[in-house]
């Protein structure tokens, strides 16, 4: 008797799994954004019977790592087996019997039945012109006809074949709008639901087994690739004396495959996709390689390159930007009675930092970025002016920040704002080592600076086995502001690849020298309209067969 249950109930599980599946679709309440992936949380409800059944959870992404999958469910609901499709068989999605099927169904044969009369109706109207057309020849004194009852013809076949003409082209308009209609008719019976969102092609087959019939609610979490977020910032300053103003945003972008309307975003600086495994360090053993040859203009080359430190500054600052007043309003930002900072909440941890909105959001399906505000901040900073004018003969208005680690900061480009004018971009880069985090404001052209190279205290000599080459550079700056500034400038000279070479700082003018990066830096404090100049000279002494590519 036992057997015999038991087969019975094999039986009647392979009937239930035969069965039509039941279709449902679910929706994006809450997205975690990454800087690569996005972890999308969706919900359904769905009527089950008692037993098992096949589920098919519709409008998931296009595109999910299926490792990530997790459906949440009550306890009466036991998930028997989770499967990932972009390409699932609509045999029997569309239920016939829905009232929603049946009304679409109606229409369309309402609107071809429509759509067949006017071809009709013109059909007719096309061949009395051709009636018209044939019957028109009147073969003069031959045909019977005087002129009265000819002028009568005339107007007759006048009146009618215009007539006939234009009821067949309104009734050509008719037919193309009506064929419209019917393609949207068409378009709505694929899916049997209004298309007010952008639905994917992605589904979840799902095997269940139900204690008590009755409705369920669904929860689908996963991660897909197909959604990214970058920080953004707008800064704003008024002076030089007031502390700058920050809006924290963030460049949103998706294309999954569905619009996610309303939806609670979890932004986070995190890589899911990242490999946790920390590295093994395995014995290193030295080993010997023969025939190599020390190329030393190469390592000349390299070791005589300007440092990085003293281009970093510069390369930051980007050129000032010419926009029109709208560009320069949709840029700025409008800090009245703003409360952005309000509705985000941001956490940290040992890992990452996360920004939790509580504001929803739509983010169409469509790769372009949505621009999310999430703080505003002020930052108190000190200014300066930089100039490297070797690299660069423009002065950069230099912002300095203490204690920035507070302000949670991630690296990202920025908007600069600065006397209600937008003058470029800069880049903010937090994870640098240095106490303070220096941001290029841009460059004011109201300080001039110019390098050039003095002709007569530069040249060559040669010696018994040496050359030897002398540089002179004379620097001008002149502060043509209405007050005055305080201009930190920087410039260098060459570091010695070997033991042959040997270089000489000549003059520095009283500047700060950093031996071993051969960085000269003078602080200096120009009055309204003053101008100052500072000469540098060095010596470079090297054997006469050698050649420098970069002196």
């Amino acid at each position: 008797m036992k057997t015999l249950s038991f087969a019975a109930l094999l039986f009647v599980t392979a009937l239930t799994f035969a069965q039509k599946p039941i279709f449902v679709s679910a929706k994006v309440k809450a997205a975690t954004v990454y800087y690569n992936a996005a972890e999308l949380t969706q919900t359904a409800s769905v009527f089950l019977p008692k037993g098992t059944s096949e589920i098919v959870v519709k409008n998931v992404a296009d595109f999910l790592n299926e490792n990530t999958i997790q459906i949440g469910a009550p306890t009466s609901v036991t998930v028997l087996s989770v499967q990932f499709s972009n390409n699932y068989d609509n045999e029997y999605e569309v239920d016939e019997h829905s009232p929603a099927f049946k009304k679409v169904k109606d229409s369309i044969k309402s609107v071809t039945l429509h759509i067949s009369k006017l071809e009709n109706e013109r059909n007719s109207e096309i061949k009395v012109i051709e009636l018209l057309d044939k019957n028109q020849q009147v073969y003069g004194a031959n045909s019977g006809l005087n002129v009265v009852e000819l002028n009568k013809m005339v107007s007759y076949y006048r009146e009618k074949r215009t007539e006939a003409s234009n009821a067949s082209e309104a009734l050509k308009e008719r037919i193309i709008k009506q064929n419209e209609v019917l393609a949207n008719l068409k378009n709505k019976l694929e899916l049997n639901i209004p298309k007010e969102d952008k639905t994917a092609k992605g589904k979840l087959i799902l095997q269940v087994m139900n204690e008590v019939a009755g409705n369920v609610d669904l929860t689908v979490n996963y991660l897909t690739p197909t959604a990214s977020w970058k920080p953004f910032y707008d800064l704003r300053s008024s002076s030089v004396t007031q502390p700058i103003e920050m809006v924290y945003k963030a460049q949103v972008a998706q294309h999954s495959g569905l619009d996610w309307k309303k939806v609670k975003l979890n932004l986070s600086s995190g890589n899911p996709t990242q490999s946790n495994q920390a590295p093994v360090l395995e014995p290193w053993r030295l080993a010997y390689l023969e025939n190599i040859q020390l190329d030393y203009d190469g390592v000349s080359d390299n070791l005589d390159k300007e440092p990085q430190a003293l281009k970093s500054v510069v390369i930051r600052g980007m050129s000032t930007l010419g926009k029109s007043k709208e560009e320069i309003q949709k840029d700025s930002v409008s800090y009245a009675n703003s409360t952005v900072s309000d509705y985000t909440s941001v956490s940290e941890n040992q890992l990452n930092i996360s920004f939790d909105i509580d504001v929803p959001y739509d983010i169409l399906s469509n790769g372009k970025t949505h621009s999310v505000a999430l703080k505003e901040l002020k930052l108190p900073a000190s200014f300066q002016f930089f100039a490297a004018p070797k690299i660069d003969q423009d002065a950069f208005l230099l912002a300095e920040i203490k204690d920035y680690a507070a302000y949670n900061l991630l690296p990202g480009e920025a908007n600069i704002i600065f006397e209600g004018m937008y003058v470029g971009k800069t880049f903010i880069n937090p994870g640098q080592t240095a106490d303070t985090l220096s941001l290029s404001m841009g460059r004011d052209k109201k300080i001039s600076i110019k390098r050039e190279k003095i002709v007569d205290k530069s040249g060559i000599k040669f010696l018994s086995s040496k050359k030897e080459q002398t540089f002179t550079f004379d620097i001008t700056v002149r502060n043509n502001k209405k007050e005055t500034v305080e201009l930190q400038l920087k410039d260098q000279y060459p570091i010695s690849p070997d033991k042959e070479t040997e270089i000489e700082l000549l003059e520095a003018s009283k500047a700060v020298v950093d031996s071993e990066t051969g960085l000269l830096k003078w602080n200096l404090k120009l009055a309204p309209n003053e101008t100052k100049k500072i000469r540098m000279s060095y010596k470079v002494k090297y054997p006469k067969d050698k050649t420098f590519s970069n002196l």
